[in-house]
């Protein structure tokens, strides 16, 4: 029985052409840090970063590749996000997410509601939709709000929201907008500068299709004067100065770079790029609409989240009337090789919006390599479940 991957929401795979031989090429030929010798090998992996970095400001249309700021992973790039604003915020400054928010933006800010006393309030959304009224964010801005944060694509439902209007809100009102595009970057196309975001965070290992371990955090021009530094310590540059250097991205990033991690992201964006962010949507759509017709009207079986492909990506939450996710997703992968992952998949207030906390659901999630052939069998496969 062939295995059928549709976890592309957790990371990405399998992984296109060349990302794991430049991992090996660069484990085997280099396996220098950036900045910590002038040799050659040492000053090739500074070469390997900054095609890395530039790679990915291509990609999302970035002001420079100074402005691409290299994380662990998104979550991390979210931390450095919303801490670097509010660590010194005073006591009842106002924050706004929305209640489709991941844990990675749930739990910075309800943290530093415990730490500092944050207010952060999370904006309730469409039940059956996932979508965000941005009138509903202009309506909760006070005087001391201080950041507004809000999620490109679900990643229970595949929501896409109207970041543009989001961001828009937010500079009319001189707020930073922090957006999360874990689900989203790679996927669709993004283009930092026209949405006129101010920070975007994203991991290297979802759309992005390169390793885990890997992420992305852009900070628009001048944003790093209101964002502070989470950690500080070791960049290879500057180095007879004892406090963090200010210049971007340096200010940012500590320590020894992921540098094997980073190889393979490099070989993976300059994929993505070649292929087109239009020509990876493109295909989206069209698994997004097979996948909801073949499962349109089925007896027992709910698919969550906008009907209406022009609002969603390709993640998909279901569930069969009278058995709990987890028992879903085993039979999927035990009886028909689906992948799935069942669960609240870290999003708690999302399942709480479509009505299914504190089970969650069993989510499907596809990426550039499924392909038609996947979603029909697994659509077949839920047709036939629901059905017994």
């Amino acid at each position: 029985m062939d295995r059928i991957y549709l976890d592309n929401s957790a990371t990405s795979f399998p992984k296109p052409p060349g990302v794991i031989e430049a991992i090996t090429a660069f484990v085997r030929d280099c396996g220098a840090s950036a900045g910590r010798g002038a040799y050659a090998e040492a000053r090739a992996c500074e070469t390997m970063i900054a095609t890395c970095r530039a790679r990915i400001a291509e990609l999302i249309n970035a002001e420079s590749p100074e402005r691409i700021v290299l994380a662990m992973n998104c979550s991390e790039g979210l931390s450095i996000a919303i801490r670097g604003l509010l660590n010194t915020a005073a006591r009842g400054t106002h924050a706004i997410a929305t209640a489709m928010e991941h844990n990675s933006v749930l739990r910075p800010l309800n943290a530093l509601k415990e730490q500092i006393g944050v207010d952060p309030e999370f904006i309730p959304c469409d039940p059956a939709s996932g979508l965000v009224d941005p009138d509903d964010i202009r309506r909760a801005i006070r005087p001391e709000t201080k950041l507004i944060a809000c999620v490109h694509v679900s990643n229970v439902t595949g929501t896409l929201q109207p970041i543009a209007d989001v961001a828009r809100i937010a500079r009319e009102h001189d707020i930073p907008c922090v957006v999360d595009a874990a689900q989203s970057a790679g996927h669709v196309e993004i283009d930092v500068q026209a949405l006129g975001v101010d920070l975007l965070a994203f991991p290297g290992h979802k759309g992005l299709l390169g390793p885990l371990g890997t992420g992305v955090l852009y900070v628009r021009p001048d944003v790093e004067e209101r964002l502070a530094t989470m950690k500080e310590g070791g960049t290879g540059t500057i180095s007879e100065q004892a406090v963090q250097p200010q210049t971007m991205p340096d200010k940012y990033e500590i320590g020894s770079h992921n540098a094997v991690g980073l190889a393979g992201l490099s070989e993976s964006v300059a994929w993505v790029l070649n292929r087109g962010a239009a020509a990876i949507r493109e295909h989206d759509v069209g698994l997004c609409g097979a996948f909801m017709e073949l499962t349109a009207g089925v007896d027992g079986l709910t698919v969550y989240g906008p009907r209406d492909i022009e609002h969603r990506a390709g993640v998909f939450s279901v569930n069969v009337d009278r058995m709990a996710p987890g028992a879903l997703a085993d039979r999927l992968e035990s009886q028909y090789g689906l992948l799935t992952r069942p669960g609240v998949h870290c999003a708690p207030l999302a399942h709480e919006t479509i009505g299914t906390h504190p089970d969650g659901t069993c989510r499907l999630s596809f990426g550039p390599m499924t392909t038609e052939s996947d979603i029909e069998t697994a659509a077949s496969a839920l047709r036939e479940i629901a059905s017994r």
